[in-house]
């Protein structure tokens, strides 16, 4: 069953409404639930945890690859990423989640957005939000990473914000070295420039890339690209 827009936009409209009528959150999730024709909030999300995006992304990489994720803001690329993460950890794989955008107690919220909680994570995933996040700061980091393990970095235009940082071309080659060599599976979450016409119904691609510096695209194996619910993976020609 398709609903009639994205889960993550139900849980914003959840929110506004238990703010507005000033009701518990849980009541305004099963209003949310009711109207896309569940029972209650946690029938929905049980039903969509079954056909999530990140479920079936993951499914579709390979050890090895790196791999873009890029949307607008508030298109769910994040969330996204940490549903893989999730289904990774669950399936009992090793997860990193990098962040120059969150702290850990954001990242805790999002997690309980997908209906997976921090807690029930630790062990298998990592959650590293240091201002010293860098290619070679995360090769430090996941040194133990091996094949099938999944690291998130968020995200990709942050990752030479420090002027002493190598430039950001060379911090990707790094990384997709690092996939390859470990046998990890590498997602790299991106912003797509502000010009992207969302009204043309199309999804965005690799021209739709927000790149204020140059980054050679080729060491990206494939790219992930979402825009108001739907998902295409491709290859990078």
């Amino acid at each position: 069953m398709k609903l009639s827009v994205p889960i993550y936009r139900l849980k914003r409209e959840a929110r506004r409404l238990s703010r507005a009528e000033g009701i518990p959150l849980a009541e305004a999730l099963d209003r949310m639930a009711a109207r896309e024709g569940f029972a209650s909030w946690s029938l929905l999300a049980a039903r969509m945890a079954e056909q999530g995006p990140g479920r079936k992304l993951l499914a579709e990489l390979a050890p090895g690859e790196l791999v873009l994720v890029a949307a607008r803001p508030g298109q769910g690329k994040t969330l996204l990423a940490l549903e893989v993460l999730a289904e990774a950890v669950a399936a009992g794989r090793r997860g990193w989640f990098f962040t120059l955008e969150y702290t850990e107690a954001d990242v805790a919220e999002r997690l309980r957005d997908i209906g997976a909680g921090l807690a029930g994570l630790q062990g298998g995933l990592s959650v590293d939000c240091s201002d010293a996040i860098s290619a070679d700061y995360l090769l430090q980091v996941a040194s133990a990473a091996e094949r099938g393990s999944v690291v998130v970095i968020d995200y990709l235009q942050l990752l030479d914000q420090r002027r002493e940082l190598p430039e950001l071309s060379k911090q990707v080659e790094r990384l997709a070295a690092f996939a390859r060599e470990t046998g990890a599976v590498v997602l790299l979450i991106s912003q797509i420039d502000r010009r992207f016409d969302a009204v043309s119904g199309r999804l965005p691609g690799m021209a739709d890339l927000r790149l204020p510096n140059p980054v050679s695209l080729q060491a990206f194996s494939r790219a992930c690209f979402l825009h108001d619910g739907e998902m295409r993976l491709e290859a990078v020609a």
